[in-house]
């Protein structure tokens, strides 16, 4: 070399190679995306079991009712065999077997069942009730009717109201009970409330 050539550069500083991984190679798979948040995941999950969870609670109640229910003791029964009431543009086909409906006895001597009916579209009872005013004055009366199955367990209830009943005087009213009852069903006269006016 000569003397006159000038010195060389100083060295540059290289750039350090990346610490985690192996070096970069060309025939190397690219690197996976970066991880996503699934926060909505979570949320829709934490969601969705609550749901659930209180999906079997209601369930759970209703069994535990169910069985309560079955478990009552009930009075003797008062009753009043069921008819089977044809839907409203019928006329219900007569036979042979029903025999009318007597009327019940009377539950304090205020309330009596005349009629005990099972809806053939929806198996779901009603008990029709007349009430008289046995008293001295004006009264109301809630008479609370159950729906017995042939087996003697209770498998609905219904209330009757007759308001401002003067003495001696008598009105009809309806018990409608909720939910389906089994053909032979019968009406009784749980107990019979009387509000004096």
């Amino acid at each position: 070399m000569s003397d006159n050539s000038p010195p060389p550069p100083p060295e540059q500083p290289q750039p350090e190679p990346p610490v985690a991984g192996p070096p970069l190679s060309l025939w190397a798979p690219p690197a996976p995306p970066p991880r996503r948040q699934r926060t909505g995941l979570i949320v829709t999950l934490a969601v969705g079991g609550s749901l659930v969870v209180a999906g079997a609670l209601v369930a759970l109640v209703h069994s535990l009712l169910d069985a309560a229910a079955d478990s009552i003791a009930l009075p003797p029964a008062r009753s009043a065999p069921y008819e089977e009431e044809a839907p409203d543009d019928e006329e219900a086909p007569y036979d042979e077997e029903t025999e009318p409906v007597a009327p019940g006895p009377r539950a304090d001597g205020d309330a009596t069942v005349t009629k005990c009916v099972r809806d053939k579209l929806i198996g779901w009872p009603h008990a029709e009730v007349e009430v008289v005013n046995g008293g001295e004055g004006p009264a109301g009366y809630i008479v609370f009717v159950e729906f017995v199955d042939p087996d003697g367990k209770m498998r609905t209830g219904g209330v009757a109201i007759a308001d401002d009943l003067a003495p001696g005087a008598s009105v009809k009213a309806e018990a409608q009970g909720l939910g389906e009852v089994p053909a032979g069903t019968t009406c009784r006269i749980d107990r019979v409330e009387r509000d004096p006016a």
